[in-house]
């Protein structure tokens, strides 16, 4: 296995690289508790992109859970493979939860939470970098973040259940263009309230 590129990204930073088919991604919650926000695009043609509805319909017609874990593959608009989780020490990563946001803040936090920085902002400027803009924002996964779903059918954002070093693997079925925001989230349990880096380890298979 060749290492390709590995790093740190600190709290609340962005992050994007190109992951080529075949490559594996390694998101690694260095500190325990951290929500890692991820977008996929298709890096030949970004009009493809990562599309929850059709990852989980097509979980739910194998009559897998609404949540992502070692044999999910996170398909496109198109119905097409993007990547696939080929590892995972958590065993609960969400995507049905969405991205935080400003607006979001203060509608579920107070006015006063109205300027705190936010996923939204992270993928805006990644999106940048890449001719994108907010009009090419989708559905995200969240890793590591524990959504479970109550029985009348609210989502509730719990504790994180990651452990220190627990990680995630990814590998790319296309040339995927991934988005990644370390969560700045500071008002409910997915950061553990105190945001902390994480690590990316990108290699050949």
């Amino acid at each position: 296995m060749t290492i390709i590129s590995d790093i740190t990204v600190p709290a609340r930073a962005p992050y994007s690289a190109v992951l080529k088919a075949g490559q594996i991604m390694r998101i690694v919650d260095l500190k325990s508790q951290q929500a890692v926000d991820a977008l996929f695009y298709n890096a030949q043609d970004t009009t493809e992109r990562y599309s929850a509805q059709d990852t989980l319909a097509a979980q739910a017609a194998k009559g897998w859970r609404y949540d992502l874990t070692t044999g999910s593959v996170l398909l496109s608009n198109e119905g097409r493979a993007m990547v696939r989780i080929i590892a995972d020490t958590c065993g609960f990563h969400d995507t049905c939860a969405g991205a935080c946001s400003c607006e979001s803040n203060t509608v579920r936090f107070g006015h006063e939470t109205r300027f705190m920085h936010s996923c939204r902002e992270n993928f805006i400027a990644e999106l940048g970098k890449y001719g994108m803009s907010k009009r090419d924002l989708v559905s995200n996964v969240n890793f590591f973040m524990n959504v479970p779903i109550r029985p009348n059918g609210e989502l509730t954002v719990d504790d994180g259940v990651s452990k220190p070093g627990g990680y995630v693997e990814l590998q790319a079925d296309m040339d995927v263009l991934v988005l990644i925001s370390n969560c700045p989230q500071v008002n409910n349990p997915c950061n553990g309230f105190t945001p902390t880096p994480i690590q990316i380890i990108i290699r050949d298979a």
